[in-house]
């Protein structure tokens, strides 16, 4: 298959934010094969496990040894959506070792109300 027709299939990071969406409406943490159920699509209970596997190595999920397998479960910081953005934004900015620069460019392409939101968030006590 060609990574055109990949594409077209499902949008980059699709299954990942489709995983961690039937992590997070879990009660608890879940094997592959639950997650896998939770989704309803025609996934192969391995392709669920490597996504599982990816987001594990990536730190968003956690793992512990149920059986002969793992249950996983969202990292404290990624209880949801938002978490998932704001634990990305960290990720982009450790990888560079001008923190002072990248955070400059960002502050400087920040629309009006965005700018406004953060000069908030920052001069708040919270």
């Amino acid at each position: 298959m060609t990574e055109d027709a990949r594409d077209e299939r499902r949008p980059a990071g699709g299954l990942e934010a489709s995983v961690m969406a039937a992590l997070w409406a879990a009660d608890g943490p879940l094997t592959p094969g639950q997650v896998q159920a939770g989704l309803g699509a025609d996934l192969a209970r391995t392709t669920v496990t490597t996504i599982l596997s990816r987001l594990h190595d990536k730190g968003v999920v956690e793992r512990q040894r149920r059986g002969r397998g793992f249950v996983y479960f969202p990292v404290q910081e990624v209880q949801d959506a938002h978490g998932l953005t704001a634990r990305r934004m960290h990720t982009e900015l450790d990888r560079d070792s001008d923190r002072e620069t990248v955070l400059a460019r960002f502050v400087a392409q920040l629309n009006p109300d965005d700018e406004r939101i953060l000069r908030d968030l920052l001069e708040s006590d919270g």
